[in-house]
């Protein structure tokens, strides 16, 4: 899908993959890093409406990115934040921005929803591309389904092929079935870690 159409699903409230509240998958892994690495650079790609933003930033982190290809997304997000966190602009910064054209580097890249918006065959490339923004030993975390769709997005997936597309550039600490998924997705998730291998 392109620009347009995504910005075209913002504009007309078709936005299916909304959960409305942070996930709480990954709201339990950022639990987990410890208070003085909440400074160190974490993106979340495709971030959409980004609850899982506000809950960092109510949780301590101070050096946040947010990546949406939508324009709308982008000034919705704003303004939320601007109601919820007066002072997020200090902590968190969010770009309008195709993915595949960001060229920074992160220390944890978050994943909720993005992966399985992109057509399977840009999966190698997502891989590919994650890899690159990581820092050294930098962690790529999130959910993946782990189910199929009829065409799509959202375009499914399952373990084995998970484990395919990243072994060959990252340490697979975790993929295994999500535990805490939200209860209409319970038993169609897995949650993953991924370690950034050496280049």
């Amino acid at each position: 899908m392109s620009v347009v159409d995504w910005e075209l699903r913002w504009q007309m409230g078709q936005t299916g993959w909304d959960i409305g509240q942070p996930s709480p998958p990954l709201c339990r892994y950022a639990d987990q890093i410890p208070p003085e690495k909440r400074h160190l650079r974490l993106l979340i790609p495709g971030c959409g409406n980004a609850y899982e933003a506000s809950y960092l930033l109510s949780q301590g982190f101070s050096n946040i990115t947010v990546v949406d290809i939508a324009p709308t997304a982008i000034q919705r997000l704003e303004q939320r934040l601007d109601a919820e966190h007066p002072s997020w602009r200090t902590r968190l910064r969010p770009r309008c921005i195709d993915f595949f054209q960001l060229d920074e580097t992160f220390d944890f890249i978050l994943e909720q929803t993005f992966f399985c918006a992109l057509p399977p065959v840009l999966r190698p490339r997502y891989a590919q591309h994650m890899h690159h923004l990581l820092s050294s030993g930098g962690t790529l975390a999130g959910v993946l389904f782990d189910r199929d769709f009829e065409g799509g997005p959202p375009f499914g997936g399952h373990a084995d092929e998970y484990r395919a597309l990243f072994e060959p550039l990252f340490h697979i600490r975790t993929l295994d079935p999500c535990y805490n998924s939200i209860p209409p997705r319970a038993g169609t998730e897995v949650f993953v870690i991924l370690k950034k291998n050496a280049s």
